[in-house]
């Protein structure tokens, strides 16, 4: 497990430098991120060649962690895992820890803790020993140097955490080249550039390869103990359907889990880039919209009249939906000024200032595609945009207050929340014998 004191100390760039200079050596790579993230699994996937997994504490549950780490290492050599913010940095909700320090402990991980070294030299002893005696039944495995000066500062540093007998097992130099491009959210997705963020990647992991002992890397993985967990609950097939599931770099915001258990459940899905295509896919049965940055491309999805006619047409006559963040903005009458599908024509979108983030445990209102009244799911919102009127399908309730949100009837589902469904596979099944039935 590769953490971070805190966000944008270079967690990313270097788990993701690490799975690629792995790949390199031949081995068989699979990846996971601790927390709800969509952006940072795409990297992860370009360097592994293997579909990314997600572990998150509130949306899957903490029993369910080590299932779904073993899933994601099933035909590996070795499983990297990249923790989210800070490594105490928890998920806010009284009762349940959720930081990478805590997962690491479910899935008795050996954590390497990345520390950004760029301003300091002796006080690096500081922060790593404060990072390691926090909680005593923590250890901390190993350190990594990001952003180092030079050769000279190198020794400083390493001179500095010599006493507290913690390995180093690599310093990577500041290199403005191994920055990424960021926006509101994160990275830039891997959907926008497949082919320069693959290039960029290439480049990352021969750096790494040179820079990070690599032997020690896997020497360490191979300290974790041998775990024997109960299998990932699978979707049951109830019925057969084709989902046109909204793609490209509009709508790159997925959990590929929530697509296998679709497929489980009866589904074949049919991928579609609402950029592109003129119309949904011939012979589908539903519409599966997950989340992206419609934003940024607002003007294009808004010139694209044949394909939101055509969905709007479709939605109005019936068509199963579910629409996630960012293809429930898509669904809207508008998003800042452009005209969008409307399938929800009463709603007007727009890009604020506002961060709205955190988990939310909804209960729907009304019967809808999920499920009857009643219907309870855990679930995260992240967005700078507001949707008005916001709905009222949803009883929403997180950390610091509650809320009512989203459209939805029997047919329909519409909200700023994103799922996870490896915990509640009934979704799927649900959404798929909704979509097979005629």
């Amino acid at each position: 497990m590769i953490a971070g004191t805190h966000s944008g100390v270079g967690k990313t760039t270097i788990a993701t430098g690490v799975m690629g200079a792995l790949s390199a050596r031949g081995l068989l790579v699979s990846s996971a991120k601790i927390g709800p993230d969509f952006i940072d699994p795409s990297y992860h996937a370009l360097a592994t060649g293997r579909p990314p997994s997600s572990l998150d504490a509130f949306l899957s549950g903490e029993s369910l962690l080590a299932s779904l780490a073993a899933q994601a290492s099933r035909g590996a050599d070795i499983l990297v895992i990249e923790g989210v913010m800070g490594l105490f940095d928890g998920s806010s909700v009284p009762g349940l820890d959720g930081s990478t320090a805590a997962v690491s402990q479910l899935l008795d991980a050996p954590v390497i803790l990345v520390v950004d070294a760029s301003a300091m030299s002796g006080s690096v002893a500081a922060i790593v020993h404060g990072f390691n005696s926090l909680d005593p039944t923590f250890q901390i495995a190993a350190v990594i140097l990001n952003r180092v000066g030079g050769a000279g500062h190198e020794e400083l540093l390493r001179e500095a955490l010599e006493p507290l007998r913690i390995p180093i097992l690599g310093v990577l130099y500041r290199d403005d080249a191994l920055e990424w491009r960021e926006r509101h959210l994160g990275l830039v997705p891997v959907a926008e550039d497949p082919s320069k963020i693959r290039a960029s990647i290439a480049r990352l992991s021969a750096v790494i390869a040179q820079s990070l002992d690599i032997d020690g890397i896997v020497a360490l993985s191979r300290t974790a103990p041998v775990r024997s967990v109960t299998p990932v609950p699978q979707a049951l097939v109830t019925g057969h359907c084709r989902v046109a599931v909204c793609a490209g770099p509009a709508f790159s915001f997925v959990y590929p889990e929530n697509l296998e258990l679709l497929r489980q459940a009866g589904a074949e899905l049919m991928m579609f880039d609402p950029l592109e295509e003129p119309a949904l896919p011939q012979g589908c049965d539903a519409l599966y919209a997950g989340g992206g940055f419609p934003e940024v491309y607002a003007s294009a999805l808004a010139d694209n009249v044949s394909l939101m006619r055509d969905v709007q047409r479709r939605i109005a006559s019936g068509l199963v939906t579910w629409a996630e963040c960012g293809g429930f903005l898509w669904l809207c009458g508008s998003l800042d000024g452009h005209e969008m599908v409307g399938a929800l024509s009463e709603v007007q979108a727009r890009m604020t200032d506002k961060l709205t983030l955190g988990y939310r445990t909804a209960t729907t209102r009304v019967p809808s595609v999920l499920g009857p009244v009643g219907t309870q799911f855990r679930a995260h919102e992240y967005h700078r945009s507001d949707a008005s009127p916001p709905g009222n399908a949803l009883d929403l309730t997180g950390r610091f207050g509650a809320a009512q949100a989203g459209y939805a009837d029997s047919r329909f589902f519409a909200s700023y929340l994103h799922q996870h469904l490896s915990a509640t596979p009934e979704m799927a099944e649900r959404f798929v014998m909704t979509a097979s039935s005629k």
